[in-house]
């Protein structure tokens, strides 16, 4: 894939709708409070219709483990939105909530992460899709699960089977709370 890609469907003006796949997550202050505001945000995207949304889940870290728990959720949508611009939205909701980037995979008030855009496959500075890693995550394919147990990952295939090669036991479902 050229690091230089271009959205054939900008080009043409042509806006398919196309399944969209969010994972959130907060570690630091009011976790669940920052979930929900980043989830109010998505909803008031113009050009995203939300789909689903997941449980919340209570996540240990992943890579940097000496900081707190995570709680985690996914979010599915509808969007005639270019993958740049649902990016450019999920940067700009870390911003609104003053996410700080000190140290890669470092404490969070709140993370937004575009998995994938159907089958979207982009390689360049700015976007990766799918996700590099989610593949590897059982913190994003437990709640995508939930939400759609017949889901793919493009170039990885069924999360169903994704989920067989992980280790789940840090991803615990809080029944306790629920993201509107």
């Amino acid at each position: 894939m050229s690091s230089d890609y271009l959205d054939i469907d900008t080009l043409s003006g042509m806006s398919p709708i196309r399944e969209a796949v969010f994972s959130l997550g907060s570690n630091l202050g009011d976790r669940f409070a920052y979930l929900q505001g980043a989830v109010n945000h998505l909803r008031t995207t113009p050009g995203l219709v939300i789909t689903g949304i997941s449980s919340v889940y209570q996540t240990t870290p992943v890579g940097l483990v000496d900081q707190p728990d995570f709680l985690n959720l996914v979010v599915t949508a509808d969007t005639s939105l270019a993958s740049t611009v649902l990016l450019e939205r999920a940067l700009a909701i870390e911003e609104a909530f003053d996410r700080v980037r000190e140290v890669p995979g470092g404490p969070r008030t709140v993370d937004v992460d575009l998995i994938a855009v159907d089958d979207r496959q982009i390689a360049n500075d700015f976007l990766t899709l799918p996700h590099p890693r989610a593949h590897e995550r059982a913190f994003v394919l437990v709640p995508w699960y939930e939400v759609d147990a017949a889901a793919n990952l493009f170039g990885h295939g069924p999360i169903s089977g994704l989920l067989w090669t992980l280790d789940r036991n840090g991803v615990q479902r809080r029944d306790d709370l629920r993201v509107e």
